[in-house]
């Protein structure tokens, strides 16, 4: 490993800087407010202790975001250079090389994209700081996550690339190692249909803003080897922007299927004006009333008034289930520009009761026998025997959309148990019918979380309204057949750390041989 010295003395040591300004667009708000406080996932804590980057007593994501230095290339980071500068050098100073949370792979892929994006656009060339962003980009090359695969191998890639073209010369096996994975991992990880194959909106929100920030790099930087692969890389964001345009509900924001939450990953708003400025034709056109998206496995109506996100997929990628959530034949709903049914949200990560919770079946939209989810979740990131589904399409008409879905999770319990689920969407109402031949003594729940907005009132045992406290517009009857219906409290997640309670209906199948049924008109 060169240490500073020896790193100045390099006849190519003053082609460093890759002979290219960042320009790219920040979509991070101010998250380090001062010397002495930084807020992550919606937690404030004081950074003043030198032990801080290593502090047990927080969650380990929020000191990997500490790690990671967004805040460099936030939206006001033109009027925090010196602020920024003393911050960076503390960084240094704090965390020897190659001990604690800021060395390993993936905060450290993270942190080299910011420094360098940080360093380009404000021409710092210290001595010390090159010395130590060659350390960490060797370190990233002893250290790359074959073993985690998915996003986490993708920053790496990206990352190693990033170094390979700042780095010139000095750089050059860097830059080998990054492409080497960013080939393997595009044709892996981008499905045909354009989505991400961990199949989060939220990650393949993420990973889209990485495929830009790579197009950016590459017209900026006029790398050959990364112009070579410019337009396969425009045609997989374009593919991508349109996947991500359909799983949008009515507010513009993400739908929450696997691990899920506004505030990770830029907006989608941000993604769109990044794509425009790259010049990636992003045309948005009125969308067609039923779009399958075959190899990720969703379903999207769009009706006149409403739309409505279907998840038939299976758990992907099979090998790395680690954000997936027992949701199969889950659904969300939107009306009118706001949100009526939705899954319940993803708050946390690690290995906790909480999290397993809300990776669990009855945190979404669909049914469960007792407390049995449709998959086998496990320890925070892991899945044991998972659910098939499949999805049919029964009618079409120009305001008619009839689905008919299965999925066999249940059938390691008995091979009989097959939940079905027919969704039949017309100009103005939804109705959901479920079926599983499960014996009598054993109960089948159907799960319908309503966004926090949302008011019930009681008609009658089988009969409810639906009101948004916001809206007026918002007036909606549920009628439901065959079960027996009971409403709770529930923990909606809408960002990592928050929770605001919100009001479910449950369902109880009242006779296991018929199938049960919730109608929605407005």
């Amino acid at each position: 490993m060169l240490t500073l010295e020896a790193l100045e003395e390099q006849s190519d040591f003053n082609q460093i800087g890759g002979g290219f300004e960042w320009d790219g667009v920040c979509y991070k708000e101010r998250l380090i407010t001062s010397c002495d406080e930084a807020t992550f996932l919606n937690k404030k804590a004081s950074i003043k202790s030198k032990a801080i980057w290593n502090d047990t007593t927080l969650e380990k994501l929020w000191l990997y975001n500490l790690h990671y230095f967004d805040d460099l290339n936030s939206s006001d980071a033109y009027d925090r250079v010196a602020f920024h500068t003393s911050l960076v050098h503390r960084w240094i100073n704090e965390n020897p090389a190659c001990a604690g949370n800021g060395w390993e792979p993936y905060t450290l892929s993270l942190r080299i994209v910011n420094f360098i994006k940080w360093a380009s656009k404000f021409k710092y060339r210290d001595g010390r700081f090159l010395g130590s962003l060659l350390q960490q980009s060797e370190a990233l090359m002893q250290q790359c996550e074959y073993h985690i695969l998915a996003n986490h191998l993708f920053a790496n890639g990206k990352a190693l690339t990033f170094a390979g073209v700042y780095f010139g010369p000095l750089g050059k096996s860097y830059l080998q190692r990054g492409l080497e994975i960013l080939d393997a991992e595009f044709n892996e990880q981008f499905l045909e249909d354009g989505a991400h194959y961990e199949l989060s909106p939220m990650y393949h929100s993420v990973m889209l803003w990485d495929v830009l920030e790579l197009i950016e790099l590459a017209l900026s930087s006029e790398q050959e080897l990364l112009l070579d692969r410019v337009e396969s890389w425009k045609g997989i964001a374009k593919k991508g922007l349109s996947w991500l345009e359909s799983m949008l509900h009515q507010d513009n924001e993400i739908s929450f299927f696997n691990d899920a939450a506004i505030g990770i990953a830029p907006s989608p708003a941000k993604l769109f004006e990044y794509a425009e400025q790259l010049q990636i034709s992003t045309e948005r056109t009125k969308p067609e009333i039923y779009t399958h998206h075959n190899e990720s496995g969703f379903s999207v109506i769009n009706g006149s008034t409403y739309k409505v996100i279907i998840n038939h997929a299976e758990i992907g990628p099979s090998y790395q289930p680690g954000h997936a959530h027992a949701d199969s034949l889950s659904f969300e709903f939107s009306l009118m520009g706001k949100r009526v049914f939705v899954n319940s949200g993803t708050s946390m990560y690690g290995v906790s009761k909480e999290r397993e919770a809300e990776r669990g079946t009855s945190k979404h939209n669909t049914v469960s026998i007792e407390n049995i989810n449709s998959s086998e979740v496990w320890s925070g990131f892991r899945v044991a025997r998972r659910a098939h589904s499949s999805c049919e399409l029964l009618d079409k008409s120009a305001d008619r959309i009839t689905l008919n879905l299965s999925h066999d999770g249940y059938a390691r319990i008995n091979s009989n148990y097959i939940h079905t689920r027919k969704i039949c969407c017309g100009a103005s109402s939804l109705e959901i019918v479920d079926s599983i031949p499960v014996k009598n003594e054993e109960g089948v729940f159907g799960h319908y979380h309503l966004h926090p907005d949302i008011i019930v009132t009681e008609i009658n045992d089988f009969n409810f309204r639906l009101k948004h406290k916001g809206s007026s517009d918002i007036d909606v009857l549920i009628e439901v057949d065959n079960a027996q219906v009971s409403t709770e409290k529930y923990d909606y997640h809408p960002e990592f750390g928050i929770s605001i309670t919100g009001t479910k209906l449950i369902l109880k199948s009242i006779d296991s041989k018929k199938p049960f049924s919730i109608l929605v008109k407005w």
